[in-house]
């Protein structure tokens, strides 16, 4: 089973936004310790997940069943390993601290990890999903087309909505089935929305998904002169480690069109790795090594076997594969935002704000400041037992393929800060409407229409006024949110949103 969480709201559509932040930093601690379970006994997948989180956990001091002389015996271990017979349900009941909403499993890390690299099984079409009022029937809108997928070959585009699958009305009972299932081949039933009414209009689109669709999260990158202002813009859609390359050849773009002003689109960017957004903030704000980006904080345990420069993280001069740092060094930088904005991209926020000054615009993001690692049965792992490298796969167990995602620590900024649960709130709010979504990267679009307002008009710079977030879109109908607590067949941890194709 691959476990995935919503929280308060609307279905997101995702192309695997796994809001969490990776580090791929080895950890100089020791291995597990403590008991072991009985041979015979079948809770292997069990013992990995008890021995990983009772090293790594964030929260491993205020769980009772993970501390460290929890067990007396093996067989008082053995048993309490057998009290859940399902690794989701041990996990998630025995396991998961109260005030922990992200960390989550899946049953084959290979699947965990491509769609953490940008690899997963789709068809190309990154939609959203909501409620129709207070019914248990639900509508999607299309926010954009991966490009090179099968939805980029058909009819289909930023904007269209949809109620149906394969003639079925979506509903809160049947669309993890129809929408995420086993099958390859759905056909979308189209719909029309004027007015806040959305109409189905006959139209049908047969999408396929392909094993191994890679998407770039460098999305669009152009720049333009408005009123004298020489601005950029990046759509930037997942903290890929994989693309750090092409996201430094894009701020080389943005460079050489001898932009002064930026436009970073967040919106739909949910996080990634750590030292992918630590590249992005150097390209934004420079490269200085000696200045701080984030500091971060992990258990007690971890702490104790910690130095400073372990948990430190500074500004970059140069890329993971050396190349040098294409930076602007922006004294401020214009961030569109939504509540799928999370994780690695919240961190960039943080981690700016000391420096240089931070415009949002759009919606509260989502509150994620923990950072998770990808955690494989591999305990003999030198320094770093558990954590997941693709060059010791070799030495995972073969009899357990589970993988966890647990959030390990929280990040801090320069002026250590870290307290933002409930989200960044925006400086200018904006929410998407359903009639009137634009097309990314067009200067017409709202947000970035708003983005440029506020470069190009004095009064406009001064007119950052924070709201109360109104409801979901900036129409009158209410477009609610799903229930808490679903399970779904893919892992995501966003609130507000529940499912990213």
């Amino acid at each position: 089973m691959k476990e995935m969480r919503k929280y308060l709201a609307p279905l997101l559509g995702m192309a695997f936004l796994l809001a969490s932040c990776n580090n791929d930093d080895d950890a100089g601690v020791g291995g597990p310790s403590g008991p072991d379970p009985d041979p015979s006994a079948n809770v292997v997948v069990q013992d990995f997940m008890w021995k990983s989180m009772n090293i790594w956990y964030f929260w491993q001091a205020e769980v009772d069943d993970l501390a460290d002389d929890r067990f007396s015996t093996n067989a008082e271990y053995t048993e309490f390993l057998e009290s859940e017979s399902s690794p989701e349900n041990f996990f998630n009941n025995k396991l998961r601290f109260s005030e922990d909403r992200f960390s989550f499993f899946n049953d084959d890390y290979r699947e965990l990890t491509n769609n953490l690299a940008g690899i997963s099984r789709s068809n190309g079409v990154e939609f959203q999903l909501f409620f129709f009022g207070d019914s248990n029937e639900v509508f999607g809108f299309v926010k954009y087309i991966i490009p090179n997928s099968d939805a980029s070959t058909k009819d289909i585009s930023r904007g269209e909505l949809f109620t149906g699958v394969d003639g079925q009305t979506l509903t809160e009972n049947n669309y993890q089935d129809l929408l995420f299932g086993e099958n390859n081949t759905y056909t979308l039933n189209m719909a029309d929305i004027a007015n806040d009414v959305i109409t189905p209009n006959g139209k049908e689109v047969t999408l396929t998904k392909e094993e191994g669709l890679v998407e770039n999260p460098v999305f669009i990158v152009d720049s333009f002169n408005v009123g004298g202002s020489n601005i950029g813009y990046l759509m930037y859609n997942g903290f890929t480690n994989e693309f750090d390359e092409q996201l430094n050849d894009a701020f080389g773009q943005l460079k050489a069109a001898g932009v002064t002003e930026l436009v970073l689109d967040l919106r739909y960017n949910s996080g990634g790795s750590v030292n992918s957004s630590r590249l992005l903030s150097s390209m934004i704000y420079g490269t200085n090594t000696n200045d701080l980006y984030i500091r971060q904080r992990w258990n007690p345990k971890i702490m104790a076997a910690f130095s400073a420069e372990d948990v430190e993280d500074y500004f970059a001069s140069e890329t993971g594969d050396g190349s040098p740092i294409n930076t602007l060094n922006l004294s401020r930088v214009y961030i569109l935002t939504s509540r799928s904005t999370a994780s690695a991209s919240e961190l960039v926020i943080n981690g700016l704000d000391p420096y240089i000054e931070v415009i949002l615009i759009g919606r509260t993001t989502t509150g994620k400041n923990e950072f998770s690692l990808t955690m494989v049965d591999d305990p003999s792992r030198d320094g770093a037992p558990f954590i997941y490298t693709p060059s010791r796969e070799n030495q995972i167990n073969p009899d357990n393929q589970w993988a966890i995602q647990p959030l390990v620590g929280r990040n801090e900024n320069a002026a250590g800060f870290f307290d933002y649960t409930s989200g960044f709130p925006p400086d200018i709010e904006l929410d998407e409407d359903l009639e009137n979504l634009g097309i990314l990267g067009d200067v017409n679009e709202p947000l970035l229409a708003r983005a440029i307002e506020a470069i190009t008009s004095p009064a406009s710079k001064r007119d950052f006024t924070v709201k109360t977030p109104a409801p979901y879109f900036t129409s009158s109908r209410m477009f609610q949110p799903l229930k808490d607590n679903m399970v779904l067949d893919k892992p995501l941890h966003l609130p507000y949103e529940l499912y990213e194709e």
